[in-house]
């Protein structure tokens, strides 16, 4: 099958780019490289192109004529979404709509959507299943929740089947060394915590420690970046297959905290470093995993890659060569 990744330069995309075509599909690339690395699309064709450019989507999609689409590109960093609220909200809805009106000029009727467990906000409980209240607290969460909105009334409309996966904390780097995790600035924190432990950052900073866990640091469910591809693509083959449309979470339902992490790179490098304490950021939640039963029933799907020490050992292979 023919697919369109959006956003394949990046992370997440490009380790997806990666299974896609070890399975067989062929694929077309577009990203506009803000975030993204072109060095990273080692697999398929690619376009550079901004998802707000709708005559240029247009053109392209036309001309690839694709089965499918694989949804990834968009402004991720939540902090940023406080500061310049306007640029996540045009990049992830308008663009996004984009996505939608150049499927529908080109026929193309299947869509995974890359959302997020932030539309969730802050849960009553863990771990957080699909039904539970989505509230999110930060624009990016916001900005993610109303394109899954926008999904459900194209699915009505008989115009689109869909796939969301909400997934929590990517992590890890491809076992193969092929790919990884590259962002300027460092925003992630096992990346930025192994930053430190190299001898690239003078300290590493917590963000809150007062709150409402075990240890006073968040917690978080962290899934290896290639357990997020593998589901990406086991949704994909599933809707070419003919499906249902819905919404899964994609978490390992394990969560560990910051102060876990941290310690997890000291014994896994055998070093020291400095830890400093922060206030806490808007927008962070004290606790946030993932209940995973229905993708595991729905794709078929398991987390082969996400135990802590396989995640920050491909992390570190990968960061060691690449820094």
């Amino acid at each position: 099958m023919k697919i369109i990744v959006t956003g394949g330069a990046g992370y997440i995309g490009s380790h997806t780019l990666k299974i896609l075509n070890n399975n067989g599909h062929e694929t077309l690339t577009i990203d506009n490289l803000s975030t993204g690395h072109k060095k990273f699309v080692k697999w398929g064709e690619f376009e550079k192109a901004d998802i707000c450019e709708l005559d240029k989507l247009k053109i392209i999609f036309r001309k690839f004529k694709a089965d499918a689409v694989i949804h990834f590109a968009a402004s991720s960093i939540v902090s940023e979404s406080f500061n310049d609220p306007i640029k996540i909200l045009k990049n992830n809805i308008y663009g996004s709509l984009n996505v939608l009106e150049a499927m529908k000029a080109s026929k193309i009727n299947n869509i995974v959507f890359s959302s997020t467990c932030s539309i969730y906000g802050l849960p009553k409980s863990n771990p957080i299943n699909e039904d539970m209240t989505k509230n999110p607290i930060s624009p990016y969460g916001e900005s993610k929740l109303i394109v899954e909105n926008f999904l459900n009334w194209f699915d009505k409309a008989g115009l689109i089947k869909y796939i969301s996966l909400r997934y929590f904390n990517a992590a890890g780097a491809d076992p193969d060394g092929e790919l990884g995790e590259e962002h300027i600035p460092e925003t992630h924190l096992i990346p930025s915590i192994l930053d430190t432990a190299l001898g690239f950052r003078p300290f590493f900073e917590i963000y809150g420690t007062k709150f409402s866990t075990h240890d006073g640091t968040c917690i978080r469910d962290y899934i290896h970046v290639t357990d997020i591809a593998r589901a990406h693509v086991l949704a994909l083959e599933k809707l070419l297959n003919g499906t249902t449309s819905t919404c899964l979470n994609l978490g390992t339902g394990q969560g560990y905290s910051v102060m876990e992490i941290i310690n997890a790179v000291k014994k896994t490098l055998k070093v020291e470093f400095e830890v400093i304490e922060r206030k806490a950021r808007p927008g962070d939640v004290a606790e946030l995993v993932a209940n995973s039963d229905k993708i595991r029933k729905s794709l078929n799907w398991d987390s082969k890659y996400s135990d802590l020490d396989t995640i920050v050992k491909t992390a570190y292979a990968w960061k060691k060569i690449n820094q």
